[in-house]
């Protein structure tokens, strides 16, 4: 399944009850109720709007998973599920960025680890260990090691995983999706040039974030 649709799968059902309590107000008489239903539902189907992304091809290149803005860049010396030496990455998504999800880079899928957990609000330091995350290893053809971890948030309450252990994914390929807000880390070798700052508003599957060396 591509999930290439304008308004991701994961989205109707959503989008379907708001406009059936939209309909329902305003048969019912209830206006003022059916103008507010009728705005939460072009909140939701913007919150699962799923548009196409472009990128300029450069040789090691990785790109953003997710659009939001950068808050965190930093080294790492991890000893848990993720282990090794990486420059990390972290990536707040709001409730009005596109939260569909991205492969930073080209490789093979060789790990997809589930971790169940709490729902703090996503840009706190500590969501990155205690939240509900969704952690992948992508191995690039130069064996270089990519891990991509989506992170549940304060209102978020599904994390999707839409590839496959041993799959091939090709840079900016649709990798998933978080749902109401939430948080993308990417952790990269420490060797890697990172090209963007703290702050910066990046856009997933388009925006450069730096180089695998």
């Amino acid at each position: 399944m591509k999930h290439n649709s304008i308004i991701v799968f994961e989205g109707l059902p959503f989008i379907l009850l708001s406009l059936l309590l939209t309909l329902c107000a305003a048969f019912f008489g209830f206006y003022i109720l059916a103008s507010c239903l009728a705005l939460l539902t072009l909140f939701i189907l913007s919150f699962f709007r799923n548009p196409e992304r472009r990128f300029t091809e450069e040789s090691g290149m990785i790109v953003s998973p997710a659009d939001g803005r950068v808050i965190k860049i930093e080294e790492v010396g991890l000893d848990q599920s993720i282990r090794g030496k990486y420059k990390k990455i972290s990536i707040f998504m709001n409730v009005f960025n596109v939260h569909v999800n991205r492969a930073p880079c080209e490789g093979t899928i060789e790990a997809i680890q589930y971790h169940p957990g709490k729902f703090l609000s996503a840009n706190l330091d500590k969501a990155s260990a205690e939240n509900e995350r969704n952690e992948i290893l992508i191995r690039t053809p130069e064996g270089h090691n990519v891990w991509v971890v989506q992170i549940a948030g304060l209102i978020a309450r599904r994390i999707v995983c839409w590839i496959t252990l041993r799959e091939g994914v090709a840079k900016g390929q649709r990798i998933g999706l978080i749902r109401f807000g939430s948080r993308v880390e990417v952790f990269a070798p420490p060797e890697s040039e990172i090209t963007v700052r703290v702050g910066d508003k990046v856009r997933a599957g388009e925006t450069k974030l730096g180089y695998l060396k």
